[in-house]
Parts: C-alpha cells; sequence; structure tokens
C-alpha cells in the first residue's frame, strides 16, 4: 500500500478508520455485558503498519488495539464508559466521512481528466 500514490495515505487511513469504527461499535454494544474490556485502535500505530509494505494484517491491527483505561469502571467489571465510546464514534464517523470525500474528489478530478474535461 505504500506504494500507491494517486491516493496517498488516505487509502489506508480509511481502512484504519473503517476498522475503528467496528472497535468502538463493539463497546457500545457491550456497554452492559460484565467483564467486558473496552477497547480502541491507535490510530496513528495503526495507519504506520498499514502503510507498511507488509500492509495491515491482524497482526498489525492487534498490535494497535488498546485496552482503554476506564476513568470510572463498574462493579461487574465492564470498562466502558458509554458518552466516551459515543464521542469517539462520533469523531472517528467525521473523519471516515472527511478522508472519503477527499478520495472521491480525488476519484473525480481522475475521471474528468480521463474523459479529458
Amino acid at each position: 500500500m505504500a506504494d500507491n500514490t494517486l491516493f496517498g495515505i488516505h487509502g489506508a487511513a480509511l481502512e484504519v478508520r473503517g476498522q475503528r469504527m467496528g472497535v468502538l461499535a463493539s463497546n457500545i454494544a457491550n456497554a452492559s455485558t460484565p467483564g467486558f474490556k473496552a477497547r480502541d485502535i491507535d490510530f496513528q500505530q495503526a495507519l504506520s503498519a498499514a502503510t507498511s509494505p507488509g500492509g495491515l494484517t491482524d497482526g498489525g491491527l492487534a498490535g494497535a488495539t488498546k485496552y482503554r483505561v476506564p476513568t470510572q469502571p463498574s462493579l461487574d467489571g465492564n470498562t466502558v464508559d458509554l458518552s466516551t465510546e459515543q464521542t469517539a464514534f462520533a469523531e472517528n464517523a467525521v473523519q471516515y466521512q472527511s478522508t472519503l470525500s477527499f478520495l472521491n474528489g480525488r476519484i473525480g478530478q481522475i475521471t474528468r481528466a480521463l474523459r479529458g474535461e
């Protein structure tokens, strides 16, 4: 993926943001599951793994996935803070949409260039 100069780092960023959205959604879905430990993906570390020659493998993603430090753990061992997770999910969704908009604009430019417009 590092050789892809057409879209630069944005394709890898979109992939990482999509994976992070899944992790955050899992945290929200398990907010009332006893013993569930909230996780998050370190975006910078995952992006570095995604742009390395091997690309984003499960090993690279696993290395970037960290357990979230709870601000106020519950008595049943669940570390999900619903407001924190919802905020992180919303921020990630906006960043995902921004990256997607950039890529759509880039694809539009390439399409217009190929048509000779």
